[in-house]
């Protein structure tokens, strides 16, 4: 079977189900590449729009175009991480998060840093833009950790390290505006 049509086949089947959902959350989401049964996605906008939904993206994927095994998420124009034969796992914990999720969250200003890898325990830190974020914890149990897990999976566990009360430039801000009620808007206080 043609590449191009696998990408139009699941390009279809994501325009059917999963992109309204990215879309409403501030995102988007293109197929770029079907290799080896790998589905390239290029993602843009919130972060939080299409990492969440990894794991139901790839579900999705495989169901629709049996043909497809795996899905590799990446930010705009950004390169796929390299294979990780023969690497360490710290070395292929660091090629996920710089390849596939640094160029996502990066459009909030964010960047995951690996701290420390200790017998399966992958230890991270939030910087910029996701230190002090509200949403930092439902971006690491939804986004980063099951997409470390599906491309890392002798990990054990996902620890983070972040000293979130220092950071001064959280991209979402307790007290933003947020709907109080229906039509209604009110500051609220956490």
């Amino acid at each position: 079977m043609d590449a191009m049509d696998l990408v139009g086949r699941a390009t279809a089947a994501l325009q059917r189900s999963v992109l309204p959902a990215v879309i409403a959350r501030g995102g988007a989401v293109r197929v770029v590449a079907v290799e080896g049964g790998v589905a390239t996605l290029e993602v843009r906008g919130s972060p939080g729009a299409a990492l969440p939904l990894a794991s139901r993206i790839q579900d999705l994927l495989g169901a629709a175009v049996p043909e497809i095994t795996g899905v590799r998420i990446v930010g705009p124009h950004a390169e796929p991480p390299p294979a990780g034969r023969g690497q360490s796992l710290a070395d292929r914990v660091r090629a996920v998060l710089d390849g596939e999720i640094n160029p996502v969250i990066a459009a909030h200003g964010g960047r995951v840093a690996l701290v420390e890898v200790d017998q399966g325990w992958i230890r991270i830190r939030l910087e910029g833009g996701c230190q002090g974020c509200s949403l930092a914890e439902v971006t690491i149990r939804q986004g980063i950790e099951p997409l470390l897990r599906a491309r890392v999976p002798e990990m054990v566990g996902l620890a983070d390290v972040t000293d979130h009360a220092a950071g001064t430039k959280p991209f979402f801000l307790p007290g933003m505006l947020l709907p109080a009620g229906i039509g209604s808007w009110q500051r609220t206080r956490w």
